[in-house]
């Protein structure tokens, strides 16, 4: 592939991110060039593979699409060990692909050594939309985060990179679940008109109310709300240890994205009702505003 086509393929997917990345463009805008465009080509994959599972087509459809998006990440190989993952799942070589998210996928990875597996794990978690999963318990609400959360946390400290790789490979697991838990309190009703429900079962028997959009007595939903509220903040104190294991450029892009989205959480609990009845956003200024004082905060 061409430096030229490369460079024009990051481009799209530097304006996919911008576009659809509502939240986490304001944290990936403060890294270095060569990290934010693998941010972005990483975006871009994961918006595709979402967009697969929220589309309006068939279940079966839906699910080869899926199948096709693992072919792509086959295809990714440069190691020894990804070629021979490629070879027995069949998937297409590089320098067969013009798609430019792939293009640009695949010089992330060339660059980055992006873990593979947690790309499986997104389009694992997509899988779980798909089949409408209902989640009984938090246990298995966690394997759902992680997957399609925890797994763009660890791509995300591949490219930036760490001071303890171990441990912090955990953190950013932890602060995926963080983001993903709040993403379900903003999207409760946009889920249930869509037959998704992400709150676990225990949790509505708990405060007796109804679903697929939590119903009932008032006091009961919006204290079902706030104790999902508190969870999401328990998994940010988790997760947010992971700045200190970071440069400052990385560490000011996580405290952006955690601060939007700790914003949201402030708006959920103080109007629980809200977040039945739409889908709570920070404005563009205030999102600008996080931005620039992670940035100050970050500072060594």
């Amino acid at each position: 592939m061409t430096v030229a086509a490369t460079a024009e393929a990051y481009r799209h997917c530097e304006s996919v991110t911008r576009a659809a990345a509502g939240n986490f463009y304001y944290g990936i805008r403060l890294l270095p060039v060569d990290k934010r465009l693998a941010m972005c080509a990483v975006y871009a994959f994961a918006r595709r593979v979402d967009d697969i599972g929220d589309g309006t087509l068939d279940a079966a459809a839906k699910l080869r699409g899926l199948d096709a998006a693992v072919r792509e990440l086959d295809g990714l190989a440069t190691a020894d060990g990804d070629r021979e993952r490629a070879a027995a799942r069949g998937g297409a070589g590089l320098q067969t692909s013009t798609d430019p998210v792939i293009v640009a996928l695949a010089d992330a990875h060339a660059r980055f050594t992006l873990p593979l597996d947690a790309l499986d794990d997104l389009v694992e978690g997509v899988r779980m939309d798909v089949r409408e999963t209902a989640y009984r318990s938090f246990d298995e609400l966690l394997l759902y985060c992680r997957r399609v959360a925890g797994s763009i946390g660890r791509l995300c400290l591949q490219i930036f990179g760490s001071r303890d790789p171990r441990r912090a490979a955990q953190l950013a697991d932890d602060l995926g679940v963080a983001l993903q838990l709040t993403n379900i309190l903003r999207d409760l009703r946009e889920d249930a008109e869509n037959r998704r429900l992400y709150l676990p079962l225990e949790d509505l028997t708990r405060f007796a109310v109804g679903a697929p959009l939590p119903s009932g007595d008032d006091a009961q939903r919006d204290a079902l709300i706030r104790f999902q509220a508190l969870r999401a903040r328990e998994w940010f104190d988790r997760g947010m240890p992971l700045v200190a294991l970071l440069d400052r450029r990385s560490a000011a892009c996580v405290l952006a994205m955690a601060g939007i989205y700790s914003a949201l959480l402030d708006r959920i609990e103080a109007d629980p009702a809200r977040a039945m009845r739409e889908r709570i956003a920070l404005p563009t200024h205030e999102k600008a505003l996080i931005a620039v004082r992670s940035l100050l905060g970050a500072v060594r």
